[in-house]
């Protein structure tokens, strides 16, 4: 299993984890199989979207902030509770196929890591079950 950790240095980021995962699935020598991505905290997300043009990650920020507002009428103490309930509905999990040693993923999709309350040192973990 992989773990590596991530330093946001924002309160919402998206954070482009591809790359890092690939390597690991190259490196670890199985050929076909599924890997797991789950990230362990309660106020960030794994999601996996367009990584080709920026703008699409600016575009799911403002619309979750527009229907889970920073401030708004909650009633949990720590002031984060946006946080929460983006995390809730992104879901902390993805899973991705792996085929001759590479990910199955669409030619403009990215693993990101989704940071809702930052600035944070976050970890993640990658586990591969082979088939």
């Amino acid at each position: 299993m992989l773990k590596f950790n991530i330093s946001s240095g924002k309160r919402i980021e998206f954070i482009d984890i591809t790359r890092k995962i690939e390597e690991y699935v190259s490196t670890s020598g199985i050929e076909s199989g599924i890997a797991y991505i789950y990230t362990p905290h309660t106020t960030s997300a794994i999601t996996i979207n367009e990584n080709a043009d920026p703008s699409v990650k600016y575009d799911i920020n403002r619309f979750l902030e527009k229907i889970i507002p920073y401030k708004g009428e909650y009633t949990h103490f720590e002031g984060n509770s946006d946080a929460h309930i983006k995390s809730s509905l992104v879901g902390c999990s993805e899973f991705v196929f792996v085929e001759k040693g590479t990910f199955l993923l669409g030619t403009w999709q990215g693993i990101f890591f989704c940071e809702f309350d930052g600035p944070r040192n976050r970890t993640v973990y990658v586990k591969i079950l082979k088939n």
